[in-house]
């Protein structure tokens, strides 16, 4: 039997145990299950639960009906997380529904979502599990892709995913696209395999004004001969990493937006607000394998 006892539940909630156990006796909640030497066991979901709502309503009573009401208490990435290890599609989805009740699009991402499957995340080898929250996760993240609004800025952003299948990259380079498109920008999101000489309509379809790479699947020499590939068709573009696509060797001068897909939308942002620098003010470009990628171009 899983749970904790009412000594630490008490710490939790940060009453007495003589309180915990008056509220059992006048509420019924949180209700303990009994231990095979007859101690009292809270379940830990019921007992944050509790904590969050009192903090909201400052009431017992109050507090202990909406915690009920609520049932497991906010959605969190470790109740996502076990949704995902019981193979648990609805309870999943449900999970998510909730915390967009209570959360943004973008903070449901970032607070739960790439939490959760980032939990089950091993670098050795993929569980079972993490590739179920990992296929889940991307059915869901293209869902709100789908139903982001129509775009309201003139940028475009290319966005090359570099990542695998089973690759906890591949959902973050979901999650970012979901974030831009719902600021407003235009997107596209291609893989680096696209053979390059196939490249040119669908970079005069987008005219995209940011080149961000993602991923850790492809070589220097790779992203290479694709930003030189792109600037030959769209000179005015600058090149953006997410995530360390592009190694840190100190020769590059690509922006770097970071790990997270609300702060690399914002440092985009705050960089696309910058007025362009004239062509003979821009910094000599340096070299990222056989071609040029440089931040001001």
């Amino acid at each position: 039997m899983s749970g904790i006892r009412t000594n630490a539940a008490a710490v939790m909630l940060g009453v007495s145990p003589n309180t915990l156990r008056s509220w059992e006796r006048r509420y019924g909640f949180p209700k303990p299950q009994r231990s095979a030497g007859g101690h009292r066991q809270y379940s830990l979901t019921q007992v944050e639960a509790l904590r969050l709502t009192l903090a909201e309503t400052h009431n017992v009573s109050s507090a202990i009906s909406l915690a009920r009401e609520r049932g497991g208490g906010p959605s969190t990435p470790s109740r996502l997380a076990g949704s995902f290890t019981n193979f648990d599609e609805e309870g999943a989805d449900r999970l998510l529904e909730e915390s967009l009740g209570l959360r943004s699009v973008e903070r449901t991402i970032e607070e739960v979502l790439l939490g959760a499957v980032g939990a089950l995340f091993d670098p050795g080898a993929n569980s079972a599990e993490y590739e179920f929250a990992w296929r889940h996760a991307l059915g869901w993240l293209s869902a709100q892709r789908r139903l982001a609004p129509s775009a309201i800025r003139g940028e475009g952003v290319m966005i090359f995913d570099a990542s695998s299948t089973g690759d906890l990259d591949a959902v973050h380079a979901q999650a970012l696209e979901v974030v831009l498109r719902r600021a407003g920008l235009r997107t596209l999101a291609l893989t680096p395999s696209i053979e390059l000489a196939r490249l040119g309509r669908a970079l005069r379809a987008l005219k995209p004004s940011v080149v961000i790479l993602t991923g850790r699947r492809v070589s220097l020499d790779s992203i290479g001969r694709l930003v030189y590939a792109v600037r030959s068709i769209v000179r005015e573009v600058t090149i953006f990493d997410y995530r360390t696509a592009v190694p840190d060797t100190g020769a590059s001068t690509v922006f770097r937006l970071g790990d997270s897909p609300v702060a690399a939308r914002d440092a985009l942002l705050s960089r696309l607000k910058q007025a362009p620098l004239p062509v003979s003010a821009r910094p000599a470009p340096t070299l990222v394998g056989p071609a040029h990628v440089r931040a001001g171009a």
